[in-house]
């Protein structure tokens, strides 16, 4: 074996050597493939005893290596499957990437979902997609999936298009069969209908109810007006964005990212790109990495107002909400006028961006920062300081620091728990190590706390952009590295070697060396990533994307047990997640 670093040393002088074996990879994550008798034991190591504890578990997801040639290495056959854990030490700053063969057409492998809560969901979601089964979890179900769908849909024969099914139809058994699948048993949710001295009453809170923005269903246990118990129902929102990364090129799935969290705008496209760019060797000039940062902090400020208005009008406040939205129309005038579009600009590309930087791109942006912070101003007044808003969100929905880590919680719902991490400074991409700003933090976890670090994150987002304004670098707006999509057009009249380049990348697309990347950014709603798989193909092998909005949401039983269901209501505006986030 090659030589370890710090952690896999410790791992081998307590597993011994023939337990793990050492991976290396294009995202420099230490990388250790792990027996499958032994996950558990590594990974409860890993969480407890480690010298550097890594108390959250940040991903679980899983690779069908089916389509990939048989070779072996090392006297081992290349797996039919693969499980891949994602864990994060806030400790050491750092992920490690623990990974397990399974071989077999439909294999198993034993649960964690008793180590960390929030595997529980992630499980689910391996074996709604692969058809993997975990030993011991305890409601092994799908999650996102209609219960009566045949087929696991991220395994390699599973069709990636409707063209590739049979049209659908309709007959009497089939609508019967689906009619007694959306029949509410609180047996099969784990829910139980009495108590010794009560009858429960279930209520179902969506999948068509404003609170829940978007087609979310909530299936609350009650005894009363408390909460007994609540299980999210999702799925409804799920448009299979990873499966379809396995059929597009890899310039052509980058308008389908903007569709993940649809209020990040440009911010899904960077997440995802800078991970390609990892896999290529690619480096973006200054002025790309400051461009984007401005870009990606307009979207914050955009994602931020939609949180700020509809919580406030969740809990009453019919004002603010058309107030807020006037200040984001500003901000979509300046995204249009710099990328053409508003909402979905599609802009950011392979290397750089779609197109430099407008005439009068400046005037736009000087005028939002000198008029945007009275407005925030005028909205803490009415919102922040009103005595109802305060009522409905003090002392509801409290988490402490360790229960937002065993969840997988990040972003500002970590922050709230007066928790200075930021991944914008922690680890920091485009070039964010370069800002002055700070990171905002309150310290009691409730629905007032996070609504408090997202209102002093608008103002530090504003920071941001007045420097990316005060200090765009001259240059490129793309890199000039052949794999960036496309090469200069001017230069395609210099040599027949960029002529051809240009050619391939528009037509096929680039041809991405074989590897695995993972990007991680802070995104507006916490930490999103996407690890990508390449085979040395114009598309991806396997995308994962790991959003924010999903940990966060299964954690919501957990947190509004004892409450009522008007507190639901904050807790769930609070959180602000988006579905299509959660579902993708």
């Amino acid at each position: 074996m090659n030589e370890y670093s710090g952690l896999e040393n410790e791992l081998i002088s307590v597993f011994g050597e023939s337990a793990l074996a050492q991976q290396s990879a294009t995202d420099e994550v230490i990388t250790l493939w792990v027996k499958k008798d032994n996950i558990v034991k590594v990974l409860t190591y890993l969480k407890q005893t480690a010298h550097h504890p890594f108390g959250m578990l940040f991903d679980l997801s899983a690779i069908d290596e089916r389509n990939r040639a048989k070779t072996k290495s090392n006297g081992v056959i290349s797996p039919d499957f693969t499980i891949v854990y994602h864990l994060f030490s806030f400790e050491s700053n750092c992920f490690v990437r623990l990974k397990v063969a399974l071989h077999g057409e439909f294999p198993s492998i034993a649960s964690i979902s008793d180590l960390w809560k929030n595997a529980n969901w992630y499980e689910r979601e391996v074996y709604d997609m692969f058809g993997i089964r975990f030993e011991g979890h305890p409601n092994l179900r799908r999650i996102l999936m209609p219960l009566t769908w045949i087929g696991h849909p991220l395994r390699k024969e599973h069709p990636a298009r409707a063209t590739e099914m049979d049209p659908f139809r309709l007959w009497d058994e089939k609508q019967d069969r689906e009619q007694e699948a959306l029949q509410f048993k609180p047996e099969e949710w784990g829910l139980k209908r009495h108590s010794e001295d009560a009858d429960f009453m279930f209520l179902n809170l969506g999948p068509q109810h404003p609170g829940t923005h978007g087609v979310l269903r909530i299936i609350l246990q009650l005894d009363g007006e408390d909460i007994v118990d609540a299980v999210p129902d999702i799925g409804f929102h799920h448009r299979g964005a990873e499966k379809m990364g396995e059929r597009q090129s890899w310039h052509t799935y980058i308008p389908y990212t903007d569709r993940v969290d649809y209020l990040g705008g440009v911010m899904n496209n960077l997440a995802y790109l800078l991970a390609v760019e990892k896999l290529a060797g690619i480096k973006v000039p200054e002025r790309v990495e400051v461009i984007r940062v401005m870009l990606c902090e307009f979207f914050r400020i955009a994602s931020h107002l939609v949180w700020y208005g509809t919580f406030a009008q969740d809990l009453g406040q019919l004002s603010p909400v058309f107030y807020m939205f006037t200040d984001r129309e500003k901000i979509f005038d300046i995204v249009e006028a710099i990328c053409g579009a508003r909402m979905h600009p599609n802009w950011f590309r392979i290397g750089g961006v779609a197109q430099d930087l407008p005439a009068g791109w400046d005037k736009l942006v000087r005028s939002f920062i000198d008029h945007f912070p009275k407005r925030l101003r005028e909205y803490h007044r009415m919102v922040m300081q009103n005595s109802i808003f305060k009522a409905r969100t003090v002392g509801i929905g409290i988490y402490t620091l360790e229960e937002a880590i065993e969840w997988g919680v990040t972003g500002p719902g970590l922050r709230a728990c007066d928790f200075a991490w930021d991944f914008r400074k922690k680890q920091p991409y485009s070039g964010y190590e370069n800002f002055d700003f700070d990171i905002p933090t309150a310290k009691n976890g409730d629905c007032y706390d996070r609504a408090v670090v997202r209102v002093e994150e608008m103002w530090q987002s504003l920071r941001i952009i007045e420097q990316c304004l005060n200090n765009m670098p001259e240059g490129p707006y793309k890199s000039d590295h052949p794999l960036t999509t496309p090469p200069i057009k001017k230069n395609t009249m210099k040599d027949i070697e960029t002529l051809i380049t240009h050619f391939l990348n528009v037509s096929w697309g680039p041809v991405i060396p074989a590897g695995e990347a993972m990007s991680c950014i802070e995104a507006t709603k916490g930490a999103n990533s996407y690890y990508l798989t390449s085979d040395g193909n114009t598309s991806a092998y396997r995308v994962r994307i790991r959003t924010p909005s999903f940990p966060h949401m299964q954690m919501l039983p957990y947190i509004s047990k004892g409450y009522t269901v008007a507190d639901l209501l904050s807790i769930l505006g609070s959180m602000d997640y988006v579905l299509a986030d959660i579902d993708r």
